[in-house]
């Protein structure tokens, strides 16, 4: 049984979020994303378990800077991502981590409803 690439499905501004980062980044970013919605691991990513069971978190470096996609996979309709951001520092800040968590729960209930 052949399955085609899940879905990508942005949630909130994720997809703007994402269009905003620089062409290298962005093109990196969204081959990562090709490699989630076939199945496969991104080259360079971590659990974000404190977002949510299955939340991951999606590593580009270029010449601009870090960059992050947090996605979570674990769902059978689509790869949700909750939350696209360059990353100014060495820890994840707590608004990005608030943003992603909110997004998560709210992406719960709707799949719930």
């Amino acid at each position: 049984m052949t399955e085609g690439p899940k879905p990508v499905v942005f949630q909130g501004s994720a997809l703007d979020d994402l269009r905003a980062f620089p062409d290298a980044a962005r093109r990196q970013a969204g081959f990562q994303l090709d490699l989630v919605q076939n199945g496969r691991d991104p080259d360079d990513w971590k659990p974000m378990t404190t977002i949510g069971p299955g939340v991951r978190e999606i590593r580009v470096r270029d010449e601009a800077g870090a960059f992050r996609v947090i996605y979570v996979a674990k769902f059978a309709d689509a790869v949700f991502v909750l939350h696209c951001f360059e990353k100014k520092s060495q820890r994840t800040s707590r608004p990005d981590i608030e943003l992603a968590t909110r997004r998560y729960k709210d992406l719960l209930k709707e799949l719930k409803a």
